[in-house]
């Protein structure tokens, strides 16, 4: 009994170093991904749709590796080797992302812009590559390894592994925005490395996602060869790969294939779900997020959707589903998808009526084939300017006509002119001369200091800064000598106004997306599990992450081809291809019919006279269950 519990305590220890490097992984990645888009934006400089453009096909690379992570794990390094070395070229792709922010690297005359962009661009797009090869090295490896740990009959212990660790996801991803993702890239590796002695680590079995395109290859090849009418018809077209497969695996990959042609309509869900990174991340950059005392940043509102993961789990599955279920309604897994693929088409529309407020405090911007001209009088006296051919100004000393900046809305940025006779030191900003402006620069939302000095003479100036305002600041010409609080005479020009819609109104679309990957995405992994034999179930999951790929791909062709002219529009557009796509989808799910792979199994069993073996495996299962439910008793008095 003492020896049990040692045992117990032992696999604990382990299960722990594995749950904890999940949980550092995701941290790590969900950082890193939160602020990517607009790294995109504000250091590369990309316009909306190229760094939207660029962040999907990272994320659908993300989605598509794992599919080679599976296969080198299956066939060749084994699940735990697999994760350490694809786990050092994650950490050497995050720090290649890190080094590709620094922009001093490039930053020669050091006024705050990189001076090779090609530099920056290109060590980002490494690192990219290498986060997406590293990841998909651990995504499909670290679950199934953990479930390696378990024997078949500890199917409680398995339950709560998988719950732990789909709680150590959304956790990760909470945190993950809220501080700095780069000291957990080393502790990932470490953590997992110092459980190495105590793992199960089985060897590579060969891959069944390779055993299942060959059969189905041969399957269709066969079936060309006999094209002619002279062949007798076969019930299925897989039965042609008899000549030289088992039954059993025929039926087996029949079963998937009947899964994964539910699979096709799929990703347009994926569609709009990740656009909360990049999309939804950008419409936050436009709002206000002051929240009271709190000032939320656009990257950290992504926070909401693992919040309320954390919430509505709990809340569907130990209550919603059983109301439904107790009221006699047939809310069948296909229904609980379909009907989360419209809650997310709502997320889309209430995105887009966000937008549509939010345009209305836009300051209007010139077009392609317009200029804006900002001029500024700093002479003592109304100037009457005129510019070609006939337009007139009239401008009041210190004034500020026609504002000409294309400068990025959704962030803060200030311009001092110095009217001043003599150069002035500002602080954080280069000298100014006499009757020459500073460059547009980026401050931080709230109250800035600023002090400005000429010689031994200095005064300081303070100002309020809002989200996604622009200020012009102009310095008069009064000597320090006969006012030395030269800063109370400063002129503000508000070019444009703080974002005025608050970030709150992000909230319902967020519920809804969450609510609809609640039942969309949970629901769509036990049902494709529950559909599929044992051994297919990495099949199915390689499918399935190939559908979250080719969503974010669409994604990827709407940017840059879409090129509609309203973001809101764009929105409308996704939400009304989403409701397409479900009714196809309710009427597939209607023509399906819920199989137990088992009983089928089973069945192949019995006809190719393999049960006598099965039955013997059954029963050595169920005496060693018996053996831990004994001993799990035995341990249970100890402790009375």
């Amino acid at each position: 009994l003492f020896s049990n519990k040692k045992k117990k305590r032992k696999k604990i220890c382990y299960i722990f170093f594995i749950v904890v490097n999940e949980f550092c992984e995701r941290f790590s990645y969900y950082g890193m991904r939160a602020v990517l888009v607009l790294y995109f934006r504000y250091f590369l400089l990309w316009d909306d749709d190229l760094a939207t453009s660029i962040y999907h096909a990272f994320v659908a690379l993300c989605y598509l590796t794992p599919i080679l992570g599976a296969i080198i794990a299956d066939s060749w390094l084994g699940k735990f080797k697999t994760i350490i070395y694809l786990s050092i070229v994650y950490a050497i792709g995050q720090v290649t992302m890190a080094i590709s922010t620094i922009h001093d690297i490039t930053d020669a005359n050091r006024d705050g812009t990189p001076d090779n962009f090609t530099f920056h661009i290109a060590l980002s797009m490494l690192g990219l590559i290498l986060i997406a090869l590293g990841t998909g090295g651990i995504k499909p490896c670290v679950a199934a390894f953990g479930g390696d740990q378990f024997q078949e009959h500890q199917s409680r212990q398995l339950n709560t592994f998988f719950s732990v660790f789909y709680l150590c996801i959304n956790a990760g991803s909470l945190l993950s925005t809220l501080i700095t993702p780069l000291k957990s890239v080393a502790s990932t590796l470490m953590v997992f490395i110092a459980g190495s002695g105590m793992y199960v680590k089985t060897d590579p079995e060969g891959n069944i996602m390779w055993s299942v395109c060959k059969c189905i290859g041969f399957a269709i090849k066969n079936r060309f060869r006999h094209r002619s009418s002279s062949y007798p018809k076969r019930e299925h077209w897989m039965d042609w790969a008899n000549e030289k497969y088992d039954k059993l695996l025929i039926a087996q990959i029949k079963m998937v294939l009947k899964v994964l042609f539910l699979y096709i309509p799929l990703p347009m869900f994926w569609t709009l779900f990740d656009q909360k990174g990049s999309r939804w991340t950008l419409q936050a950059t436009t709002m206000s997020g002051d929240f009271v005392s709190i000032l939320i940043s656009p990257d950290q509102m992504q926070t909401v959707n693992p919040i309320l993961i954390l919430t509505l789990v709990p809340i569907m599955d130990r209550l919603i589903f059983p109301l439904i279920q107790k009221c006699g309604l047939n809310f069948s897994p296909l229904k609980r998808m379909t009907v989360g693929m419209l809650f997310a088409a709502m997320a889309f529309v209430s995105a887009a009526l966000v937008q549509i407020e939010i345009d209305k405090t836009l300051p209007n911007f010139p077009s392609s084939s317009e200029s804006q001209l900002k001029v500024v009088n700093t002479y003592s006296t109304t100037l009457n300017v005129t510019i070609s051919p006939n337009e007139h100004l009239l401008i009041e000393s210190f004034g500020v006509q026609l504002h000409t900046s294309k400068h990025t809305y959704s962030t803060i940025s200030c311009m001092f002119v110095n009217g001043y006779t003599a150069d002035l030191n500002i602080t954080n900003l280069d000298s100014i001369e006499p009757s020459a402006t500073t460059n547009y620069t980026l401050v931080n939302q709230g109250k800035r200091d600023f002090v400005l000095r000429h010689g031994e003479q200095w005064c300081e100036f303070s100002r309020k800064f809002g989200f996604g305002a622009s200020y012009t600041f102009l310095i008069p010409s009064t000597d320090f000598l006969y006012s030395p609080d030269i800063c109370e005479s400063i002129t503000e020009v508000e070019d444009m106004k703080p974002n005025s819609v608050h970030m709150a109104l992000q909230i319902p679309q967020y519920f809804l997306i969450t609510t609809g990957e609640v039942m969309f995405s949970v629901t769509g992994l036990q049902f494709s599990y529950s559909q599929a034999p044992k051994n297919m179930k990495s099949v199915l999951q390689a499918g399935w992450l190939c559908t979250n790929a080719v969503g974010n791909i669409i994604v990827l062709i709407v940017a840059e081809l879409g090129k509609l002219p309203k973001q809101w529009a764009e929105y409308l557009l996704f939400a009304s291809l989403l409701v397409a796509v479900s009714i196809i989808f309710s009427i597939m799910a209607y023509f399906y019919t819920y199989i137990d792979p088992a009983e089928i199994e089973a069945q192949v069993r019995k006809e190719q006279g393999l049960e006598p073996e099965e039955m013997e495996k059954e029963t050595l299962e169920m005496e060693e269950k018996d053996e831990d439910q004994k001993n799990e008793q035995g341990v249970k008095q100890t402790k009375i």
